[in-house]
């Protein structure tokens, strides 16, 4: 009898992952986070707060969470092939962004590597959308999970958990480009 019960229990839990690894391969391979903002200033002036990488420091929602961070620029100064590198605490960890198209006051795409605490690449854009003396800016990132980051996900909101710094860091770009712009 006790056989039984033991065997059953094994059957059930090796059916509740067999399960639980259907549902997980089956979650989408890509996600999307994205949000936006209208600002009130001109596009080139928002624009040149995203190109080059040394102002990031003014609204990046990330760059007041490790004031100890250790950052290096180099290739461009700006725009098409400048380079972003940090090393920093547990909130920031280690990763490099690069700018891989710059167009001004309309597109830059950047790509975001993440080395720790996980490896990661990402496809980030910005697209700045001129609205008369005001510019709609949206920030966007793509990335792919594999299996692991599929099951993790299933638990964490990926949009909710960036969105809100998506967010902050866009509110921190419009009071600096509108403090700039006047």
């Amino acid at each position: 009898m006790i056989k039984k019960i033991l065997l059953y229990g094994i059957v059930a839990i090796v059916l509740i992952i067999a399960i639980f690894c259907v549902v997980v391969a089956m979650q989408p391979a890509r996600y999307t986070v994205e949000r936006s903002a209208t600002i009130n200033a001109p596009a080139p002036a928002v624009f040149a707060q995203v190109n080059d990488f040394h102002k990031w420091q003014a609204w990046s929602p990330w760059e007041k969470l490790d004031p100890n961070m250790k950052k290096e620029f180099s290739g461009a100064a700006a725009g098409n092939g400048a380079v972003y590198s940090w090393v920093g605490n547990d909130q920031v960890g280690e990763g490099r962004m690069t700018i891989t198209e710059s167009h001004p006051s309309d597109l830059i795409k950047i790509k975001l590597e993440f080395i720790k605490p996980w490896a990661a690449t990402n496809a980030t854009d910005f697209t700045f959308t001129p609205q008369g003396n005001q510019t709609n800016v949206k920030w966007t990132m793509v990335g792919e999970k594999n299996f692991i980051a599929k099951a993790i996900m299933m638990f964490m909101d990926m949009d909710k958990m960036v969105g809100t710094d998506f967010e902050k860091g866009l509110a921190q770009m419009k009071t600096v480009a509108e403090g700039t712009a006047k």
